[in-house]
This record gives structure tokens, C-alpha cells and sequence, in this order.
């Protein structure tokens, strides 16, 4: 069978999604946890929190197995934090199963590769989609089936098949002077009928305005965090927001109220569509079909 080569991200909970699914079909779950252990404790060790007796090559050197594609690799980048520390990222690793061989290979921003035609498969998060391409329009979007019916097929090739259920949510937040400003529950008619600041991460403005809903946001002024300061605090200070939440209980911790759960922020399989092959679409087959459980890898 033919290799078919599928973009992923090099580190965090959006490549242990892609990593657990894999496993899941295909009985790989020894490999999954071996590369997941390896990025968690290399994370660990960028941030602080773990010492390693080795340097980052002989590390490297340990990790990595070149002569036997069955077997993860690993490459080094420069972390954004401060001294910019060298951090040991996923690269690659090959997958044989019953509907051909997967070759997982690690990028940067997946989704933009898939853009310019270099992989007909990846994975990236929702909020990259959102963030780049989808339609702004007065209606809210809200659930990951709807993205599709918002991208413009002259911007781009690619769609979403399907999430993989690693969800967090943007969520609204408001201290409880804001929420008993007005009746109603909190949510998007809440803002609609809001005038005020709204803070929000920066780098999520297009993806406030496309899940709230452009018409909600008239009279609407975005803030956001400053410098080093966490979002649940800034919102805190602003009154309303908008941010990522798994149990909301940093959000309780400031004295901040939960309201509607507004976007799924998941991971999902990308496909482009002009360079879709009968190859490419058993492996988004496999991912993406609930019944092709326990496949065994050959």
C-alpha cells in the first residue's frame, strides 16, 4: 500500500488528540504514549519544572531512531520564552495499517500547509480555521459542522471532515455586577444587548466576532490582557469576556460567573479537497469512521 502523508502539530493537546485517535484504531497505544511521555517531560523541562542530567542533543540523540521509520523522531526548535530555550518537538513517525501506511509529519501551522497544497490530510485546531478564513457574517457560528458552509472556496481548498472531541470551549465570563446589569441568562443575546468593553485574547478577535455573531457586537469595544496578565484577571477587571474553560474554576477563583458555552475549541481533520485520492480518502476514513475501531497495525 501507498504512504499518505498527514500534517500535524508538533506538540500540545492538539497532537495527543491526533495521537490517541490514531491508537485507538489502530492498536498503536504504546507508540502514542511514548511520544506524548517524551513532549509532556521535554515541556516540563523548558518550563522549569524537571531537571535533566543530559543536554538537549544527547537527549535528542536518545529519542530519536532515523534508520527505522516505525519509530518516532523528534527535532529541536527555539521556544518563544524568554532566553529562548531549544525545545525537543514531535517530527515524524510512520503508521502502517489496514488502510495503507500513515506517515504523521510534524508542522508548524498544519493547516497552512495543507493551504498552499503540500499535504491533502492534517490536523490543526478549529481556532486557526476561524481565525483565517471563515465568513463574518451577523448570524453566530456555532458548532464545528457549520464551518464549512462559511469558508469561500476561492480563498481556499480545504475543509473540515470532522473534530476529534478534545474539547474546551470559549466561554462567556462576567463578574456579577455585569450579569445583573441586565435580565437574561448570559449569553450571546446578553451581549447583543451589551454596551461596554469585552476582553478577549488577541490573537481570538476574528473568532470572537464570528462566533458572537458580528451584529452582537455594535456597540461592542475589545480589550485585552496586559502584557503577562492572565485572562480570567483581565476579564475580571473589564467586567465581560471571553475565554477557553475546561471546569471554570480559575474563572471562580476572580469571581467570575460561567455563561453560554459559545465555540468548541477541538481539534479536527482537515482535508484539501483538489488533492483528495482514493489513498487519502481511506485514511480520512480511518480517522474519521466511528466503527473502524481496534483496527491492527500489519
Amino acid at each position: 500500500m501507498t504512504t499518505t502523508r498527514v500534517a500535524v502539530p508538533r506538540k500540545g493537546r492538539p497532537l495527543e488528540a491526533v495521537l490517541e485517535r490514531l491508537a485507538s484504531r489502530t492498536g498503536t497505544t504504546e507508540l502514542a504514549d511514548e511520544i506524548i511521555s517524551t513532549l509532556r517531560y521535554e515541556k516540563a523541562i523548558t518550563k522549569g519544572r524537571q531537571h535533566a542530567d543530559e543536554d538537549v542533543y544527547h537527549r535528542l540523540s536518545g529519542y530519536s531512531e532515523l534508520a527505522d521509520p516505525s519509530r518516532p523522531e523528534f527535532t529541536l526548535l527555539r521556544d518563544d520564552r524568554e532566553g529562548m530555550p531549544r525545545r525537543i518537538v514531535f517530527d515524524s513517525v510512520t503508521v502502517p495499517t489496514d488502510h495503507g501506511d500513515v506517515q504523521l509529519v510534524g508542522r508548524e501551522e498544519p493547516f497552512r500547509a495543507l493551504r498552499t497544497h503540500e499535504f491533502a490530510l492534517g490536523f490543526d485546531s478549529a481556532d486557526l480555521v476561524l481565525e483565517e478564513v471563515v465568513q463574518l457574517r451577523d448570524e453566530p457560528l456555532r458548532t464545528i459542522d457549520e464551518i464549512n458552509d462559511r469558508i469561500d472556496p476561492l480563498d481556499t481548498d480545504v475543509r473540515v471532515v470532522t473534530g476529534l472531541g478534545d474539547t474546551v470551549y470559549h466561554t462567556l465570563l462576567a463578574t456579577p455586577t455585569v450579569v445583573d446589569s441586565q435580565p437574561g441568562a448570559l449569553d450571546r443575546a446578553f451581549v447583543g444587548d451589551y454596551a461596554g468593553p469585552l476582553c478577549i485574547s488577541p490573537r481570538y478577535e476574528r473568532l470572537i466576532e464570528a462566533v458572537l455573531g458580528t451584529a452582537a457586537l455594535d456597540d461592542v469595544t475589545f480589550t485585552y490582557p496586559d502584557g503577562d496578565q492572565e485572562e480570567e484577571a483581565a476579564i475580571a477587571g473589564t467586567g465581560l469576556g471571553v475565554y477557553l474553560t475546561v471546569t471554570g474554576s480559575t474563572a471562580r477563583d476572580h469571581d467570575l460567573e460561567l455563561g453560554e458555552r459559545l465555540f468548541p475549541s477541538e481539534t479536527v481533520l482537515l482535508q484539501n479537497d483538489t488533492e483528495r485520492t482514493s489513498a487519502t480518502e481511506r485514511i480520512a476514513a480511518l480517522f474519521d469512521d466511528p466503527t473502524e475501531t481496534a483496527l491492527q497495525s500489519t
